[in-house]
């Protein structure tokens, strides 16, 4: 029997609970982020979809943890924390990094018998996709200069001595996570797989988006837009839209 939820952990933010709703949908935040940046799409999905945001260490009221740079630790400190939660069906988003992280979170939840409604793969390419990326590498001023060049954190932010001395250790780290990850062959999961991705990304080729279908046995849906790494910034209405009516439309 699966233990009823706590609310209580460091990983989890709940910011509109939907004790109603059919369905739960984790967010897997980007590198560099946090839970909080889900928070308008808990508020557009509240009551139809109950919305979790993972917090991972090393940032906010978590910055004085540790980070965890790789993939597979963060799946394997996440997904005992997300079990609780798996007494309703449950679906996976994530952005960027949060997209591979998601996967693997896949991977570990279909092994205990939990088969994710749908895992929704935003702004990253397929994990059989590999680039050679060295950013995490870089001085502060390059790794800065990369965020910025991806706007996905505000630039006001990046100018702020202190602030810069609280986000660049979590970015440098999820960085290194995202970068040194290595898929390896496997079984594929039965969840299907949504992509989503800006048609100007620099990170993910729409075909490297595309990718993503190698990795399902399930059903597979690929969705463009007009944008760069974060078209989630100007194109969240419809993505949510279109999440909103997956998660509504019954199995096939």
């Amino acid at each position: 029997m699966t233990a009823q939820p706590t609310g209580t952990s460091l990983w989890i933010r709940q910011f509109h609970p939907a004790p109603d709703a059919a369905t739960r949908l984790v967010c897997l935040p980007h590198a560099g982020g946090s839970a909080s940046y889900f928070f308008p799409v808990s508020k557009a999905l509240s009551p139809k979809v109950d919305v979790l945001a993972v917090q991972y260490p090393g940032r906010q009221d978590r910055r004085n943890e540790q980070c965890i740079d790789s993939i597979r630790d963060l799946a394997d400190a996440l997904v005992p924390e997300l079990l609780p939660w798996t007494d309703k069906p449950i679906a996976l988003f994530g952005h960027s990094m949060g997209a591979t992280l998601g996967f693997e979170v896949a991977l570990r939840l279909e092994q205990k018998g939990v088969i994710p409604v749908t895992l929704f793969a935003s702004g990253r390419r397929a994990p059989s996709a590999h680039r050679d990326e060295t950013v995490h590498q870089r001085d502060d001023e390059g790794l800065i200069a990369e965020v910025k060049s991806l706007s996905g954190t505000d630039s006001q932010l990046l100018g702020d001595d202190d602030i810069l001395r609280m986000v660049l250790p979590a970015i440098r780290s999820d960085y290194k996570a995202a970068e040194t990850y290595r898929f390896t062959s496997g079984p594929r999961l039965a969840a299907p797989i949504q992509a989503h991705v800006g048609t100007s990304d620099p990170k993910a080729t729409v075909e490297e988006v595309r990718a993503w279908s190698e990795h399902t046995s399930g059903d597979f849906a690929l969705h463009t837009y007009p944008g760069g790494h974060f078209y989630l910034n100007s194109e969240a209405p419809r993505v949510i839209a279109s999440i909103s009516e997956t998660l509504s439309s019954p199995p096939s």
